[in-house]
């Protein structure tokens, strides 16, 4: 795994492309990740397992910080069961 500033990252946009295919590459702003560039293959491989329980299971999967949007404007429906 390979962290860069989006600063580094903007200068050394093909060190990014080489490392990211050894791995995933967390591009921040201003210390907090941001961005993630992924080999086609490795997301081709997170596209296919489809759900975000199986991305979470990858290698370094637990650090990552998955933190969903709450939902807002929200009102369920009754539902007719007749």
């Amino acid at each position: 795994m390979t962290i860069m500033s989006s600063r580094e990252f903007n200068q050394d946009t093909s060190g990014a492309k080489r490392a990211a295919s050894e791995g995933p590459v967390f591009i921040t702003d201003r210390g907090k990740p941001s961005h993630v560039l992924l080999s086609m293959d490795e997301y081709l491989k997170l596209a296919k397992k489809g759900n975000i329980i199986d991305a979470l299971a990858m290698p370094g999967g637990e650090d990552i910080d998955f933190e969903p949007p709450r939902m807002t404007n929200f009102s369920p429906k009754p539902v007719d069961l007749s």
